[in-house]
This record gives structure tokens, sequence and C-alpha cells, in this order.
């Protein structure tokens, strides 16, 4: 990963939106010359046909997916498969073991999502580097300290926090309601777990005090579930709603052909997520109920249930329709980055980090598709 930036940081030196620009302060750190409308003057409808807009909607995605590689790393080093692909970490059998009482193949799943998302963002990032655009950096903002339990790179920088916690888990319910759609009415869904949404709980040992008793470690490892379906199902509806705003039929094409991916991810871990074994956290009270009773379970809630129910689509005129849900377009990258931040993932970073993320977001959100 840091050897695929140092070459795409080699291939535009003389540039520096997010290197030396919003990584020095926001946009308000740019100088006025080098912008055209907030982005970059060269990033015009010049470069094969791809405008600015587009040109911002890949920047945030890749942000986005740099976060991603950043969080799924984390899990990967003490939870999933440590090769030449995915490096980092030696694994921490306990917390395995705790993932694994919810499939045995998790540390592979973990891995390959993982690699998954380095792969976007690399791809990202040399697709932007080929249009005259810049890469996006955020190695600036790696000042986190990670978990200091077996395992893990315990002097690595993170850019994000996997230690405190506040899961929303409506994305369970959402996905199961036949008739309610959250682009048409924007109902509220009930939490799965409401616990999670309360508090601010670790998805990985903070250190080897958290390895025992067995039912905080599992209550550690459910907790990372549910985070996985949090995390994957943000990416299944940005793609969507954000390559309504793409101008350029190469660039949809990628957010057409990366955008299932990210909906393969979040099927895979809504599976995953119906078999945490109900428990209560003996540490803090945290407690994962049994999702096959009551409020839940019945025909719409079995865990096993891993496609999108039916539901209504567009206008309520129409039959139900088995849909990725929300795809709403406005607003879409600052919906994901108030999500993102709200989830705890950033506790810990900069107001500069703030800033330099809802700069990206909002010229994704301005981005206008041309005819």
């Amino acid at each position: 990963m840091e050897k695929t930036i140092k070459q795409l940081k080699n291939t535009t030196g003389r540039r520096s939106f997010l290197r030396t620009g919003l990584a020095a302060g926001g946009a308000g750190a740019i100088g006025a010359g080098l912008l055209t409308n907030g982005l970059p003057a060269f990033a015009t409808e010049k470069n094969n046909g791809v405008t600015k807009g587009d040109v911002a909607i890949l920047r945030f995605l890749a942000a986005v997916e740099i976060l991603e590689s950043d969080l799924w790393q984390q899990y990967n080093e003490l939870g999933g498969i440590q090769d030449s692909e995915v490096p980092g970490g030696s694994g921490n059998k306990p917390y395995t073991a705790a993932l694994a009482t919810l499939d045995e193949d998790m540390d592979q799943y973990i891995h390959d999502n993982t690699e998954d998302e380095i792969s976007h963002f690399t791809f990202l990032n040399a697709y932007l580097v080929s249009k005259g655009a810049d890469p996006v950096n955020l190695d600036k903002f790696r000042t986190l300290q990670g978990s200091q339990a077996t395992g893990a790179q315990k002097n690595k920088r993170r850019l994000t926090n996997l230690m405190q916690l506040t899961v929303d888990t409506s994305w369970w319910t959402r996905y199961r309601s036949r008739t309610k759609n959250p682009d048409i009415d924007h109902p509220s869904f009930p939490q799965a777990i409401p616990d999670l949404s309360k508090g601010k709980f670790p998805a990985i040992p903070r250190n080897d005090h958290d390895l025992k008793p067995q039912d905080h470690i599992q209550a550690i490892a459910n907790t990372a579930a549910f985070h996985f379906g949090f995390i994957e199902q943000g990416g299944t509806s940005l793609y969507p709603s954000l390559a309504q705003r793409v101008t350029n039929s190469e660039v949809l094409r990628i957010l057409l052909s990366i955008g299932p991916t990210e909906t393969q991810h979040f099927q895979t871990w809504q599976d995953k997520a119906g078999n945490a074994p109900p428990l209560t956290d003996p540490t803090n009270g945290l407690r994962f109920p049994n999702l096959n009773a009551p409020p839940f379970g019945g025909e719409d809630f079995q865990t096993n249930l891993i496609m999108p129910e039916p539901t209504i689509f567009l206008n309520r005129k129409f039959p139900v329709c088995s849909i990725i849900r929300p795809t709403e377009t406005e607003g879409a990258a600052m919906g994901a980055v108030n999500a993102l931040t709200a989830d705890g993932l950033f506790i810990g970073q900069s107001k500069e980090f703030f800033a330099t993320l809802k700069d990206l977001a909002t010229q994704a959100d301005n981005a206008q598709r041309s005819s």
C-alpha cells in the first residue's frame, strides 16, 4: 500500500492538491490560481471527457477506500490471514477463534475484503493520475494508536479507531422491510443490537486484557461482525448513489464495476452477523439478543436471510422490488462522512482531518451529470 502511494506521488511530483493542499489545511490552503469552481484547474473536460465533477467523485471514493483499507488492515492483522497479499500483523488466536464462532472461514473473508479495498483505492488513484489529477494521500492523518494486543502492529499509526465504536445496526432491519424504503419516506428502522448504538465498544481487542473472559472476547467479535455489515452496506449504497452524478462513460463503468463488489461484501457480512451468539458481556453489560426471537424472528427476520426483501421503490404505485437501499444521490457523499463519523471511526482525529474529508464530500456532492 505504502509503496503504491509512493509511486503515485513520484508520478505527480509537481502537483500537490491533496498532498500539500488539503493535507495542509483544506481547500483554503490551495492557491486561488489552481482552482476552478473548487476543483483543480487541470481537471477539465478536456481530459478524455472526464469532467471536474467526475474527478471530484473519484477523489472522494479514493479517500473512502483508503479509510476502509486502514480499518480492514487492522481487522486482518488480528483476525484475518496475514500473507504477501495483505501483509502486516501476526494474528491473535483468541480473537480469531471468537470470529470463527460466527463462521470457520471468517479469517479468509476478512483477508479478501481487505485485499479488495486496497485494490480499489490503488486503482482509483492510478486512474486519477492517468487523467492528470492528483492521487489522494491521507498519510498526514495517520496519527491514531491502534490495538496493543498480541498480533497487531503496535507501533503503526492509523487513520481509523476501532476501539470506541457506536455501531448503527439498523441496516439489519432496513433490508428486511417490505413496506419501508429510506429513499421514499425516510422512516427510522429498529436497531438489531440496541446496545451497540448507545455506547462505545471495541471491535478488536485493545490489549491482551481483552482476551478474556470468553464472553468478553466473543462480544468484541460479535461487535466486529455487525460493524463489518455497517461498513460494507455504506459502500453498497454509495457507489450507485454517486454514479447518478457521473458524466464520463468510463468513469461510470468504474463505479458500476467496483460498487457490486461492495454489495458482495455486505451480503457476506449480513450472513455472518446472523450467527453472532446471544450473550451479555460481563465487563460492560453489552447485550447481544437472540435475533430469531421477538421482537424480531419470523419469516422476514430469520437470521439466514441474506438477500434484500422486496420493498417499495421510486413510487408506491409500483409493485415492490428487491433493491439496494438507499440510493438517493442528493447529499450522498456527506451522508457517508456523517455516518462514519457517528460510528466513532474517527475519534481522536484532528479538525484538519474532518475539514479535509468534508471538503472532498462537498465537491463530490456538487458534481452534476452533464448531458
